[in-house]
């Protein structure tokens, strides 16, 4: 496909990295001529200098043959011009980054009206990461599929777990009251696993389980990890992202606390957040953290502009035995080691924002299979988990698992019908309308036919 991707900053550039790695035809505007160079240099991408939201730049980079316009400069305006502007040039999809929370309450009707097919807002989707992983407590990482009804958690074996040390196909003989959960994806040293019955799990094994909400809440009770709510919040920094999650989870009763540095920011935080007890303050500064009563607190969310600022108040905060620490961290290199430190909940906006994107994109290439309906990058994009409505009329309809092919390094992981959690064995098949989840460590798939065949 041939996609237009304007504006080279955080996002578009991580965008771009995606979708030339998924043989995509980019193009790359930006009005820097120094931020399209290192494109050029790193990426294998046509490249327009100009600005976006005028007619002849994207005449220009060929706008009336694209197939998708990404418009993700730092400004919201300029987004939703480029894409009305685009739209009317020819291109069949137009994608705008739309993050000011003003335009929250008319994104519908802005979207009508500049012809803006999907809207991204990179700080609001973070937030609702977040709140995940607030609502869960033992996870490092959750996902979830089928409006809700299916959860994908993260978590690091322990040697005291009771799953450690045994093949996975042994685990219900040994473990009868175990639930019944599927073992998705398991890393280890690096390398990621799609797992047989014959793997076993070690100490330190990053492990991905699929199940139910109850399921997966009664697997980890019977590891013995804390499944407490989260009570008490304190979260720094007073950008957007941390506006949108205080307003997710302060209804939800969690006693919220948050730290702005900046004395103007955080006098119209307090305004507009009259249920959170905003502060203005340093963050990082250690005695103020203990002051206002880190060591009491359920979960600290470190949220500042700044990776290395999260990284070490992070790790201050569970030295002080936190519970739940969540570091907004960009650079996804540095993840693992960043794990390894003991800091297990990573988030990452650009991250978030291109699989939504990408998730957008792959749904849109050509054929008329089953596509793709959402799309997670796990363990730093070495694994992928994608949902799937199942289509009548598909070759695999009503066919036993055990009796289709299935592509190398990939796994059925769970099946939903009419609102009913399957975890699938090879007797199970799949039925015109089941939500379908496939775990791969494979990219590029944008068609379950691609995972399944006859």
């Amino acid at each position: 496909m041939r996609i237009l991707v304007v504006g080279a900053g955080k996002v578009g550039a991580t965008l771009a990295e995606h979708l030339t790695n998924e043989a995509h035809d980019v193009v790359v505007i930006d009005s820097d001529e120094a931020v399209l160079q290192r494109c050029e240099d790193t990426l294998d991408v046509l490249c327009v200098h100009g600005n976006g939201a005028n007619a002849q730049t994207l005449m220009d980079a060929g706008v009336d043959h694209a197939d998708i316009l990404v418009a993700a400069t730092a400004g919201d305006e300029v987004n939703m011009l480029c894409c009305l502007v685009g739209k009317r040039l020819g291109a069949k999809y137009a994608i705008a980054r739309i993050r000011d929370p003003q335009y929250n309450e008319s994104l519908t009707l802005l979207q009508h009206e500049m012809g803006i097919d999907l809207a991204v807002n990179p700080e609001r989707a973070t937030a609702l990461e977040i709140s995940r992983l607030l609502r869960f407590p033992f996870a490092s990482n959750i996902e979830s599929f089928a409006k809700g009804l299916v959860e994908m958690v993260e978590f690091r074996a322990q040697p005291h777990d009771a799953v450690t040390g045994c093949k996975l196909k042994d685990l219900n003989t040994r473990l009868p009251g175990l639930p019944r959960v599927l073992y998705a994806a398991c890393e280890r040293g690096g390398e990621v696993t799609i797992p047989t019955g014959e793997y076993t799990i070690e100490p330190g094994d990053r492990v991905f389980v699929a199940g139910d909400q109850m399921s997966i809440t009664n697997f980890f009770r019977y590891l013995g990890r804390d499944t407490h709510a989260v009570k008490n919040v304190m979260i720094l920094g007073g950008g957007r992202i941390s506006y949108y999650l205080a307003r997710i989870i302060a209804p939800l009763g969690m006693k919220v606390t948050l730290i702005e540095i900046d004395p103007d920011k955080a006098a119209r935080l307090s305004e507009e957040l009259p249920s959170v007890n905003v502060l203005e303050g340093d963050g990082t500064n250690q005695e103020l953290l203990e002051q206002e009563g880190l060591q009491s607190m359920d979960a600290f969310i470190t949220l500042s502009d700044r990776d290395e600022e999260n990284l070490l108040t992070g790790l201050y905060a569970s030295t002080q035995g936190v519970p739940k620490v969540v570091v907004k961290n960009n650079r996804v290199n540095y993840a693992d080691v960043i794990s390894r430190m003991g800091l297990e909940s990573i988030i990452s906006p650009r991250q978030i924002t291109s699989a939504n994107i990408l998730r957008y994109v792959r749904a849109r290439i050509g054929g008329h299979g089953t596509k793709v309906e959402k799309l997670y990058r796990l363990l730093e994009g070495k694994a992928e988990a994608m949902e799937f409505i199942a289509r009548e009329g598909e070759p695999y309809i009503g066919i036993p698992l055990k009796d289709l092919t299935m592509r190398r390094n990939s796994i059925v992981a769970v099946i939903v019908r009419r609102g009913k959690v399957i975890v699938p064995f090879g007797n199970d098949t799949i039925e015109k309308g089941d939500s379908v989840v496939i775990i791969t460590t494979e990219s590029s798939i944008g068609d379950l036919n691609e995972v399944i065949s006859k």
